[in-house]
């Protein structure tokens, strides 16, 4: 379930990248707007909504969907960490207390060559 809403939010994201792209620029006009002749407004007058901004409109609905289900079933998903079980090991191998054979012998503060 999880590897197939990621290959359709993948689908999603490609596709409403490509359908934005597509699509003119509102603001084309806005350089006429400042003196260059056209009588336009800055952002042209809104037409019938054409075919692109409808596919546009459907795919960022179904990214949107996508996004939010991916990331409901990955809180709800129980997946083991490398970290974790790297974290558990080290501890169960290091003694509790370490040996008094093995510890580092405390210099004197007399000896530091800094003192002299």
């Amino acid at each position: 379930m999880y590897l197939a809403l990621s290959i359709v939010h993948l689908i999603m994201c490609f596709l409403l990248i490509l359908i934005v792209l597509l699509q003119t620029g509102k603001g084309a006009q806005m350089g006429s707007a400042f003196g260059s002749g056209a009588s336009q407004t800055i952002f042209g007058t809104r037409g019938a909504a054409t075919l692109l901004s409808k596919l546009t409109t459907v795919a960022a609905i179904v990214f949107m969907l996508t996004s939010l289900s991916l990331a409901i079933l990955s809180s709800q998903r129980s997946a083991s960490s490398i970290i974790k079980e790297e974290g558990s090991k080290a501890t169960t191998q290091m003694p509790a207390t370490p040996s008094p054979e093995k510890a580092p012998i405390p210099s004197s503060p007399s000896s530091s060559p800094a003192q002299k």
